[in-house]
C-alpha cells in the first residue's frame, strides 16, 4: 500500500457521501477515488478502481452492504471494508463480521473517531466503535450466538484456563484490583495474568483484545 489511502464510498445517499468526501477533502494522505450508489454498483467501482479501503452503507438497494462484503470476500478480494450504519442491534453488527467486515462504524461517529477507524482498518488492524465493542463483549459470554473462529489456535495463541478467566473479567470491565478479589490473587499475580495474555495475543489494549477474543473466539 502507498502512503495513500485509496478509498472508495458506497452509499446510496448522496448528501452522506458528500459529507465524508466533505470530511476527508483536508486530509493529505486520504483519497476518495470513487463512489457507488448501490450494492451493485460498489461491486464495479471497486473492480475498477481497486481501492485499499471500501466504506460502505449497510442498507443499500442492489445488494445490502453485508451482501457486498460476502461477494467481495468469496472472490477472494482483499480490500479493507468498514461497515457504515445507524444500526447498532446485535444482528447487524455481528453478521457484518461473519460477513468479513474489518470495521463497523456508526454514522453519528465524530471526525476523530472515523479517521481512527480509517487508519486502524487501513493498516490491517481492526476497528469497531464503542458502543458495538460492548455488543461484541456480550456475545463472548453468550452461547446464543457464536462467531466462527478464522483458524485453529492450538499451538499458537492457546490460551489457559486461568487465561481465560481473566481474559473474561478483562472484558467484563474489572480493573486488576476487582480481577485479584474475583480470583482471590494477589494484585501482582493478576497484573502479570494480564500482561502475558496481553503479550500472547499480540495485543496493546482492551480494544484489541476485544477484537481479537470475537475474531478467533477465544471464550
Amino acid at each position: 500500500m502507498s502512503n495513500i489511502i485509496r478509498v472508495v464510498l458506497a452509499d446510496d445517499h448522496v448528501f452522506v457521501r458528500d459529507g465524508i468526501k466533505s470530511l476527508l477533502e483536508n486530509v493529505a494522505n486520504i483519497e476518495v477515488v470513487g463512489e457507488a450508489i448501490d450494492g451493485a454498483d460498489a461491486l464495479e467501482v471497486v473492480a475498477a478502481n481497486k481501492p485499499d479501503l471500501l466504506i460502505v452503507d449497510i442498507r443499500m438497494p442492489n445488494l445490502t452492504g453485508i451482501e457486498v462484503v460476502e461477494k467481495l470476500r468469496n472472490d477472494n478480494n482483499d480490500v479493507k471494508i468498514i461497515m457504515l450504519s445507524m444500526h447498532e442491534s446485535e444482528e447487524y453488527v455481528l453478521k457484518s463480521i461473519k460477513a468479513g467486515a474489518d470495521g463497523y462504524l456508526l454514522k453519528g461517529s465524530s471526525k476523530e473517531e472515523f479517521l481512527k477507524a480509517l487508519y486502524t482498518v487501513a493498516a490491517g488492524g481492526k476497528y469497531f466503535s464503542g458502543d458495538i465493542s460492548s455488543i461484541l463483549i456480550g456475545q463472548l459470554t453468550s452461547s446464543s450466538v457464536s462467531l466462527e473462529p478464522k483458524q485453529n489456535l492450538a499451538g499458537e495463541m492457546m490460551i489457559t484456563k486461568r487465561e481465560k478467566e481473566i481474559l473474561t473479567l478483562l472484558l467484563s470491565g474489572k480493573g486488576n484490583k476487582e480481577i485479584a478479589e474475583a480470583l482471590e490473587i494477589s494484585k501482582r499475580t493478576a497484573e502479570v495474568h494480564r500482561f502475558n495474555l496481553m503479550k500472547k495475543l499480540k495485543v496493546k489494549n482492551l480494544m484489541e483484545l476485544s477484537n481479537k477474543a470475537a475474531e478467533y473466539s477465544l471464550l
